[in-house]
């Protein structure tokens, strides 16, 4: 495959997770990536940073729509609804259920793409608590609304790649704020 083939970025993606499923995310290096997707290692880097970006480039595009999905909420929606809302649509954003399962075991065999994770999770959680009290949210329920929202969405995703009758992630993210609430009904 030559470097003039179309979505460079797409089979740099898939070419990665394909090799650290096979050598491990530590063993594998960019240009490795970057000779099996059929491009040079100088394009693999006007991609991404680095070799852990692959999996995590999507991560601002996701905070932009769940950011900006609670922004359009209606004034009078809850915190947690607003928050509820904004996920599923996050949730449309993610790759498909096979290559989500790939990037997580990728993710959970490597101690410090967990930590990255994590960050970027909590980055999450402080954007939409932030986009919840520019809605006028006091401070104590936006963090807990955005910090249930990113723990339900986390659940959810979990949930999602574990299990194929489950339907899509929006559903299960919708089935975990469910049982959440049931959990708290009549508190």
């Amino acid at each position: 495959m030559g470097r003039w083939e179309p979505d460079a970025r797409g089979r740099l993606r898939l070419s990665a997770m394909e090799l650290y499923a096979e050598h491990g995310f530590e063993q594998t290096t960019a240009a490795e990536i970057a000779e099996r997707a059929g491009v040079t290692e100088r394009t693999f880097f006007r991609h991404f940073a680095d070799k852990r970006e692959v999996l995590f480039a999507g991560s601002g595009d996701l905070q932009d729509a769940v950011v900006g999905a609670i922004d359009a909420e209606p004034d009078d929606a809850k915190p947690i609804d607003a928050v509820l809302a904004a996920l599923e649509i996050g949730a449309s954003l993610l790759p498909s259920r096979e290559y989500s399962r790939q990037r997580a075991a990728v993710v959970a065999a490597n101690s410090s793409l967990q930590e990255r994770e994590l960050l970027k999770f909590s980055t999450l959680a402080d954007a939409v608590a932030e986009a919840l009290r520019r809605r006028g949210v006091p401070t104590l329920t936006a963090n807990l609304a955005a910090e249930t929202g990113v723990t339900v969405f986390k659940i959810g995703f979990a949930t999602w790649i574990a299990d194929d009758s489950t339907g899509d992630f929006a559903q299960c993210i919708r089935e975990a704020f469910g049982r959440l609430r049931a959990l708290t009904a009549g508190a």
